[in-house]
């Protein structure tokens, strides 16, 4: 530790400068070093799914976590979607941000919202990095997707109005994300940095909108992204950009909550500078809590204070800008739930949308629905493996996710399960039995799975696609389009393909 921490204003600074800060750890219990320096006065937490066995272990991990210190703020990835922490092992009870848009509704969006921040209070989380609210006008997105509420930016900024509205109605702070917009990527920035070239007056007209809706909203914080700009900053991605973060979110949007980073080990923020320098860096663009990543180390935290005290004693960053951050951090931790003394229970379920409403919602052609009619059963489901990226993880998904918690039979269980994925080809067409549905997300951004799906069609007449990412924009790959992929959206699936199939079912009987 250096010698800035041991006494007086050095100590002070440095308390400072811990504020700042939201490391991840690994384990489902908190190490003796990230107590010790919550102890301290470290900002909070990020929890992740590998730190969650369940609701109750979550409640008495955070617990522990805010009697190191009534102030930390522990904060989880929970986008009640395909992105989700708090149901990591069993998948979301939530329709997801693209099928909300669909349905648009926005007082259904508030209560799906409202019933995510009761789910994270009863546990003790006190921030959740949510609504996504990136317009995604991009098809070919490998990161956002059915993450975002639409393609439309004042049908984003409506829902992400009513989703702040109803996760901080439960007292859980929102974090609208990831700002300026990260719908217009072909690129995912936990891998490289993206890059959008347009101009500032499409960045007003479209990416921005639901920002200021989110803005007006109340919203507690406001998540960067790691993307690069060029007509606004060609050598800054965002989080690191005092042009987008001041200029752009602070004097032209007028946002006075805190500013949180989007993690800094992804590569589009510290891949050149690394994590210790690109901390320093945020801070100085007018970021106030730096989000580090899922598996923080003690060494990796002192390094990065270490790096923050001597950017400031070199003079490129202001102690009061340090303190401004600290400070509304503290502000932001205050207003915070207590942490629940009874048991966390947080039902599998909720009320707030029903199955037919979100089948409803699903893309469906007239030829999947013929092919539907005319199955009296689904012989094979064909399902399509693709990598996850990281901010959906290794969650279970659609109607798999829904087949393995229902524990009652289904016709997915009736039926002949084959895996397809880069690694393994399909089998021969004419070897399947029945009608054949195939099950997969983003198909046509894959080209194994572009190539399966041809290799069915032109050998079958019987082959139904289900897309449960977003579609490509010509629907190709896409006879059933579900926008999303949690368990309530494949409970959807399971009952939806039930009824299709049930006349030619009865008729064979």
């Amino acid at each position: 530790m250096s010698d800035a921490a041991t006494t007086g204003a050095g100590a002070d600074l440095h308390r400072d400068i811990l504020t700042t800060l939201l490391p991840g750890f690994a384990g489902t219990e908190a190490p003796e070093w990230l107590l010790r320096r919550l102890a301290d006065g470290l900002g909070g937490v990020c929890v992740f799914g590998r730190n969650i066995a369940d609701a109750e272990q979550l409640r008495t991990l955070n617990a522990s976590l805010r009697a190191a210190n009534p102030r930390a703020v522990v904060a989880i990835d929970e986008e009640g979607g395909d992105v989700t922490r708090l149901f990591h092992a069993v998948a979301a009870p939530y329709p997801g941000n693209a099928l909300l848009g669909r349905i648009d509704e926005v007082a259904l969006t508030e209560r799906v919202a409202r019933a995510v921040g009761a789910a994270l209070a009863a546990t003790g989380c006190t921030l959740a990095f949510a609504p996504d609210v990136d317009v995604n006008s991009n098809p070919d997105n490998p990161v956002i997707g059915v993450r975002s509420f639409g393609a439309d930016p004042e049908l984003a900024a409506r829902h992400a109005a009513a989703w702040v509205r109803g996760l901080q109605g439960t007292g859980v702070a929102a974090s609208a994300k990831h700002f300026p917009g990260h719908g217009d990527t072909a690129t995912d920035s936990h891998l490289a940095l993206p890059v959008v070239d347009v101009p500032p007056e499409t960045l007003r007209a479209r990416e921005l909108v639901p920002f200021r809706a989110a803005v007006a909203a109340g919203t507690r914080t406001i998540m960067t992204s790691h993307i690069l700009l060029p007509r606004l900053d060609a050598e800054q991605p965002a989080t690191l950009s005092p042009r987008l973060v001041q200029d752009l979110l602070r004097d032209e949007l007028g946002f006075g909550g805190v500013v949180v980073t989007d993690a800094l080990d992804m590569h589009g923020a510290s891949g050149v500078h690394g994590i210790p320098e690109a901390a320093v860096r945020a801070l100085i663009a007018g970021c106030d809590l730096l989000c580090l990543g899922s598996d923080t180390t003690d060494d990796e935290l002192d390094g990065i204070v270490t790096a923050v005290e001597g950017a400031i004693a070199a003079g490129r960053l202001a102690v009061g800008r340090v303190r401004e951050a600290a400070g509304r951090v503290r502000a932001l931790a205050a207003t915070a739930p207590a942490v629940p003394t009874s048991p966390a229970v947080v039902e599998p379920r909720h009320d707030a949308v029903d199955l037919d409403r979100v089948a409803a919602a699903f893309e469906v052609t007239d030829a999947a629905r013929r092919r539907l009619a005319a199955a009296p059963r689904i012989g094979t489901v064909v399902r399509v493996d693709t990598v996850a990226n990281i901010a959906v993880g290794s969650a279970p998904w659609g109607p798999f996710a829904a087949s393995a918690a229902a524990g009652v039979a289904t016709w997915l269980d009736a039926a002949r399960l084959v895996t397809v994925s880069a690694e393994a080809p399909p089998p021969d067409p004419a070897s399947l039995d029945g009608a054949v549905l195939v099950v997969g997300k983003d198909l046509h951004r894959h080209p194994f799975a572009v190539a399966a799906v041809a290799a069915l069609r032109a050998a079958r007449d019987d082959v139904v696609t289900v897309d449960m990412g977003w579609p490509s924009d010509e629907r190709a790959l896409a006879d059933v389009a579900t926008f999303g992929a949690s368990r309530l959206v494949g409970e959807a699936l399971i009952a939806f393909v039930d009824r299709s199939t049930a006349l030619a079912a009865a008729e064979t009987t």
